[in-house]
């Protein structure tokens, strides 16, 4: 069977684990996770990163850091993972769904500002398959209403958006390192990005279990004491060492990535020009890191009729998100904003196929060649 996806493997990561253990100190903010989180600044222009045991994580970190309170609103695509609404749940938050963009999933942006109301606290953009959502005019509303922007970008490591990462134009990013993710922490994990200087402080209590133990080690306080809400929100350093591993050689992956990417569109392109699929969109402005490429069938039947000729030739190809305003839970803990004019439907029609790291050039021929006998 070719999978759909297989976490990332470059080498080195047994190495650097052994060194991890060898050094004594197993649980968070070790040395991996420094060289990790500095290296994501670095990258990135984040004022401030902090590993989190994932990007579920990071998003309860981000919406205890904006103080989000029982009954305020928060704007977001329903098309998306159910970690990025639980988040603002959890504190009480109503989760208000607005529809997306054909083209790329994203939230449509010109739906925004009809959602907003006098309880709207923040808007969070998700940059689906590492493909930015139109930022310019989510920020500029943000900046009218006065609204926190919280990126889920756990899709979005190494893309970018008119030459600016995604995750460092909000107030707040979330990434993730989940095995499913182009980099992987081992498993699981996440990051914060802390984009507003005023919210660093806070975000390093929030993360120690509302201490100030990070100012402590610092050498910045004589003790450590209890000063907010919190949770343990640290990466085991033992997993910043296998992460650090694939950071080390970011750009490499992310080469392969979009070579495997392009292989796809490249082989799959006269059948969309026969109109028998439709191909991902990258708008103009966005710079993608080949998180996954997907094609949109004619509708779900098609699908399933797809799904099930790859099953036979030992492919796994699958389809991703069921909208959560139409879930039980969405239903009690959100509402539709507008018209559900193409969230479902486009939904149904989507279908991921197998791209990973170490995807071989013959195991991607033979999913093209399978799909085009399909069509044929």
């Amino acid at each position: 069977m070719i999978p759909f996806n297989a976490p990332p493997v470059v080498g080195s990561e047994s190495e650097y684990m052994q060194s991890a253990m060898a050094s004594g100190k197993l649980c968070g903010d070790g040395g991996f996770t420094r060289r990790c989180q500095q290296w994501l600044e670095h990258r990135c222009g984040s004022k401030k990163v902090l590993l989190t045991p994932s990007c579920t994580a990071s998003l309860e970190m981000a919406a205890i850091l904006i103080n989000i309170q029982p009954g305020d609103e928060v704007i977001m695509p329903s098309y998306t993972f159910v970690s990025t609404a639980n988040a603002f749940v959890l504190r009480g938050a109503t989760i208000v769904f607005v529809d997306v963009r054909p083209d790329t999933l994203n939230i449509d942006e010109t739906l925004i500002e009809a959602a907003i109301t006098e309880k709207t606290r923040a808007i969070v953009p998700v940059h689906y398959a590492g493909v930015a959502c139109e930022m310019d005019t989510i920020l500029a509303l943000a900046d009218k209403y006065n609204l926190f922007v919280i990126e889920d970008a756990a899709q979005g490591v190494m893309s970018r958006y008119k030459g600016r990462p995604l995750g460092t134009l909000g107030h707040i990013g979330c990434f993730s390192f989940h095995e499913t993710k182009n980099y992987t922490a081992g498993g699981e994990g996440g990051a914060t990005l802390i984009n507003d200087a005023s919210l660093i402080e806070r975000a390093e209590i929030i993360r120690e279990k509302g201490t100030n133990r990070s100012q402590f080690f610092r050498g910045q306080v004589d003790k450590y004491t209890w000063r907010d809400i919190g949770s343990s929100y640290l990466m085991a350093d033992l997993q910043a060492a296998y992460l650090w591993a694939q950071l080390e050689v970011a750009d490499r992956i992310n080469q392969q990535r979009l070579r495997l990417w392009q292989r796809y569109y490249d082989a799959l392109q006269p059948l969309a020009a026969e109109g028998r699929i439709t191909l991902p969109v990258v708008p103009d402005g966005c710079d993608h890191n080949a998180h996954m490429f997907y094609i949109k069938l004619r509708d779900q039947a098609d699908r399933q009729a797809l799904i099930n000729w790859m099953k036979e030739a030992e492919i796994l190809a699958v389809f991703h998100y069921i909208p959560l305003h139409s879930s039980p839970a969405g239903l009690e803990f959100g509402r539709l904003h507008g018209e559900d004019r193409f969230t479902t439907v486009e939904s149904e029609r989507l279908l991921r196929l197998p791209l990973f790291y170490n995807l071989s050039d013959n195991n991607q021929t033979t999913v093209i060649n399978s799909l085009l006998s399909f069509f044929s």
